[in-house]
């Protein structure tokens, strides 16, 4: 989708909406179950829109919230 979004900016900005180390994140592991709300997802799809990825909606990250899917989403490869 996006070449200006890396795997690591994505980890990064997950990382810090739920105040933990990169690292911390398994590629598989349910963001929803790690304390991401909505509200955090908005902040994801407004931040990685105006990153460049303008055609992401709530939905797309929404429906399978693992840190892989979003990555092979927003940056055609994977975690």
């Amino acid at each position: 989708m996006n070449k200006t979004l890396s795997p690591e900016r994505v980890r990064a900005d997950v990382a810090e909406l739920l105040d933990c180390a990169p690292a911390d994140i398994a590629p598989e592991e349910d963001l929803v179950d790690l304390g991401l709300d909505s509200v955090r997802i908005m902040i994801l799809v407004e931040r990685w829109r105006a990153a460049g990825a303008a055609t992401l909606e709530f939905p797309d990250l929404a429906e399978q919230p693992e840190l892989a899917h979003w990555t092979a989403l927003l940056t055609g490869g994977a975690a």
